[in-house]
């Protein structure tokens, strides 16, 4: 079965396998690895566990891997050579909400801990049976979720309650029924703070790939979300269309009074990705 947000495959990407999802929402794991024989006995099992599962033949660059919306890693670390720290340090840097759990060879205790206060969630040594490493792929991942439910608490917003432990919106007590996907486009634009987002920034931090060209799925989603916010909460008015650029959320009331950021510049200036650091440790060995 496809993954039905799947456009087009990442160059990086040679698997793509959707399946049913544990009963705290479908886990997105990443596979980084070169042991074949490892992999293809993983895979088997993620399938048999029902997991959305994305295998890498070369590390991506950060962006693109955030951009896969994937909630946990699986790495062998030698599999990266001497760039191996530097790639964790900056991707848990990028995603503090990823699930990431090194497979590797024997290491040193320095290596592990290493990895440990960098960022990795846990790490297994090889040989080691692929139930358990699901095991803590979905221990590492069930922890990060009920965390992030507990951090994150409601965002009121106009006449609004966003709430992200039920992944809805609701005025009063009345639901805005939106479905998964129109949550997310809701809880990012809510979340840039009155900054306008562009279409193509949407669609790939929500969809996870880059946009083709004439696609109108973003537009689509705005204006259904936009006709359910102002349903629920008719007095006010949440999501505002910058022509030609993107769309900006800043709840307004009816009469034109503003709640919300300062009216945002239509575009900005990414920052640069931070510059690699030398490694001084040995790489890790097979």
């Amino acid at each position: 079965m496809l993954d039905p947000t799947a456009r087009r495959a990442s160059p990086f990407e040679t698997t793509l396998t959707v399946l049913r999802h544990t009963d705290f929402g479908p886990i997105r794991l990443a596979l980084l690895d070169s042991d074949s024989g490892f992999v293809q006995v993983l895979l088997k099992r993620v399938e048999a566990a029902g997991w959305y599962c994305r295998r890498l033949e070369a590390a991506p660059r950060v962006e693109e891997f955030v951009a896969m919306r994937v909630s946990a890693l699986v790495v062998d670390l030698a599999r990266l050579g001497p760039q191996a720290w530097d790639f964790l340090e900056r991707l848990t840097d990028a995603m503090p909400g990823l699930g990431v759990v090194v497979v590797t060879g024997p290491s040193t205790v320095a290596q592990r801990v290493r990895g440990l206060r960098m960022g990795a969630d846990d790490w297994v040594t090889k040989p080691c049976h692929p139930e358990e490493v699901l095991a803590r792929v979905e221990a590492v991942v069930r922890r990060r979720k009920a965390a992030g439910r507990e951090e994150a608490g409601p965002l009121v917003a106009g006449g609004l309650e966003i709430r992200p432990d039920q992944f809805q919106a609701f005025a009063g007590r009345r639901s805005a029924d939106l479905t998964r996907r129109e949550y997310e486009v809701l809880q990012l634009l809510a979340g840039a703070e009155g900054r306008v987002l562009q279409r193509e920034e949407i669609y790939q931090q929500v969809w996870g790939y880059t946009m083709a060209h004439g696609d109108r799925s973003v537009d689509v989603f705005i204006r259904k979300l936009r006709q359910k916010l102002e349903h629920a909460s008719p007095e006010w008015r949440y999501i505002h269309t910058h022509f030609g650029v993107g769309y900006r959320f800043d709840p307004q009331s009816r009469d034109g009074d503003a709640l919300g950021a300062e009216p945002a510049k239509a575009t900005e200036a990414s920052e640069p990705a931070p510059a690699a650091r030398p490694v001084a440790d040995a790489p890790l060995t097979r």
